[in-house]
């Protein structure tokens, strides 16, 4: 299945599917998840490291890795008087519902983890909260945008449920901000995938922000998660001769809009989501095409903020590369499952669920993070702009 389908899932169908294919479940919590008995602070990452949401789980695991690493080297954590290692458990989902969940199940029953980190796309994390809730362990998804995700199918906010990332319509309407106040166009063509919640939630979001700013909506195209071909979607765009192009979808899919756009001669401003935040990007359109490009992201490597350049300094002496949008996600998910606790003076699942709840002015490497009522993280916007298919500045949108 294409892993962009399954990013649309709903909540009831995820869950659903996990129990047809009869993954292991969770031990109903009887003192409110788990809480360590030694210096081990036990937190489990459960990712997608094959399969294809890979590139992001890859990229998030070194992340959460150089945050254990770091707080490791210095000695640990003090907490509640006494001194604690994170240890690190990580397990591959296989960019699939059933396995997140049954991962999610081993990671607090055989474990023991007082919190879980990942997965990193919408659809996987979500097939993991039933077994976490069950078993009274919090979880952070570094990257899980669709706002559902915190929310139970009747509107409630999830207890277990936290992320370190804004939801998809606060960048749709950032976005819109970006394009009409930053960017000054008036006339945008909207091309979304609208086999995702993802693609149909930022399209909605852009759209009702960007009209309510004064601009116009020229024409709407929509297209499908595995789509190769565009010309004639993009030949309809052409032709509504907008002042820039509003693309919310993945990578995968974008990188050929904009290499046969580019082809084409549409040569305006393109504007998409954290979707597009992967180097693969620039692969698949070609650098000479990956220009005039902006995408509405949570992390730049152009920020100036000292705990921004002390996490660049670390990763790439670490990796002997840059880190990129998701491996700061997960930076920061660990270090706030670390935060949490210490907030709390213990290293328990309660503790660290009551500390996320409560978090404030968390100074992470995505932004100053306070948590909200529906445990999204309240925070600004990043708009990256990409030339010759390297980033060459960004934005802030507050």
């Amino acid at each position: 299945m294409n892993f962009k389908k399954m990013f649309g899932l709903t909540a009831a169908t995820m869950m659903s599917a996990a129990a047809l294919t009869g993954c292991a479940t969770a031990k109903t919590a009887s003192n409110g998840g788990n809480k360590t008995s030694d210096n081990k602070f036990r937190i489990g990452l459960n990712l997608e490291l094959s399969g294809a949401a890979g590139s992001y789980g890859q990229q998030e695991k070194k992340g959460a890795t150089l945050a254990a690493d770091e707080i490791n080297k210095k000695g640990g954590v003090k907490i509640g008087g006494k001194t604690y290692k994170i240890k690190l458990y990580v397990s591959d989902n296989k960019s699939s519902t059933s396995t997140a969940a049954s991962v999610a199940a081993q990671m607090v029953n055989s474990n023991k983890v007082v919190a879980q980190v990942g997965p990193a796309a919408t659809a996987y994390a979500t097939a993991s909260i039933a077994n976490l809730t069950k078993a009274g362990v919090p979880m952070v998804g570094p990257s899980a945008t669709a706002a559902a995700f915190t929310q139970t199918k009747s509107g409630q906010t999830q207890k277990y449920a936290f992320r370190a990332c804004f939801i998809d319509p606060y960048q749709g309407k950032k976005a819109a901000e970006f394009m009409y106040n930053t960017l000054k166009k008036r006339k945008v063509a909207i091309v979304a995938d609208n086999s995702t919640d993802y693609g149909t939630g930022l399209t909605k979001a852009f759209s009702a922000e960007f009209k309510k700013l004064g601009g116009k909506v020229v024409t709407t195209q929509y297209f499908q998660a595995g789509d190769k071909d565009f010309n004639s979607t993009l030949t309809t765009v052409k032709n509504k001769k907008p002042d820039a192009i509003y693309l919310p979808g993945y990578y995968t899919e974008i990188g050929l809009v904009v290499k046969q756009a580019r082809e084409m001669g549409i040569s305006v401003p393109m504007v998409g989501a954290d979707g597009m935040g992967s180097p693969k990007l620039a692969q698949i359109a070609g650098k000479k095409n990956a220009s005039n490009i902006y995408y509405t992201t949570h992390f730049s490597t152009k920020s100036k903020e000292p705990q921004v350049v002390k996490f660049m300094k670390a990763y790439k002496a670490k990796y002997g590369e840059e880190p990129a949008t998701f491996t700061s996600l997960a930076y920061d998910s660990v270090n706030m499952v670390v935060e949490a606790a210490k907030k709390e003076g213990e290293v328990s699942s309660s503790a660290v669920q009551k500390g996320l709840a409560s978090l404030k002015n968390f100074k992470g490497v995505t932004g100053n993070i306070t948590m909200d009522s529906k445990h999204n993280p309240q925070k600004s916007v990043v708009v990256e702009e990409m030339e010759k298919g390297a980033v060459t500045k960004a934005y802030t949108v507050k």
